[in-house]
């Protein structure tokens, strides 16, 4: 009797779900900055509200003993930053939700993960991996997989995707 093959369906939905998982995280950062949900944002700190989704952690969240903070700092407050971080929030999270443009969400997402870490360095309790990476490697994985769950068979069929392939 011939030894049958693994078909690793568990393998490509466990992968579906981190993917859908780690899209979540980045819609409820979206969401909770636009409009204040009193987890990370209070109401008159949201965007809606007039306040910027970026200065709070750029002014008090990049570790003091960074090269690269007086940098990180000068960054704080300003409008096209916020717009940037914010629009990468929605687009990577719907990227990855949705199982669509997971090729540039893969390459948006991994930059602003990467830059998160850059400005955290060095870590408190790693030497070298956080979080920011894990889920870099994530979306980076899902890029490349199966697309298990999502509306990619229909995204990939839209005539301007199959003429820029990027949008994969």
């Amino acid at each position: 009797m011939a030894k049958k093959q693994p078909t690793y369906k568990v393998a490509w939905y466990t992968l579906a779900i981190s993917r859908i998982m780690v899209g979540f995280v980045f819609l409820w950062a979206f969401f909770d900055k636009l409009f204040g949900l009193q987890f990370a944002t209070m109401p008159d700190k949201a965007w809606l509200a007039g306040g910027s989704p970026t200065t709070g952690f750029l002014k008090m969240g990049v570790n003091p003993d960074s090269s690269l903070a007086p940098f990180f700092n000068g960054l704080a407050g300003q409008a096209w930053v916020d717009w940037l971080f914010m629009v990468g929030l929605l687009g990577i999270g719907l990227a990855l939700v949705l199982g669509i443009g997971l090729r540039i969400a893969a390459a948006t997402g991994t930059t602003l993960l990467v830059l998160l870490w850059l400005a955290q360095f060095p870590l408190e309790n790693n030497p070298l991996i956080d979080d920011h990476l894990v889920y870099a490697a994530v979306i980076i994985t899902a890029a490349a997989a199966r697309r298990e769950w999502s509306i990619a068979g229909w995204w990939i069929n839209l005539g301007f995707v199959k003429k820029n392939k990027w949008l994969w």
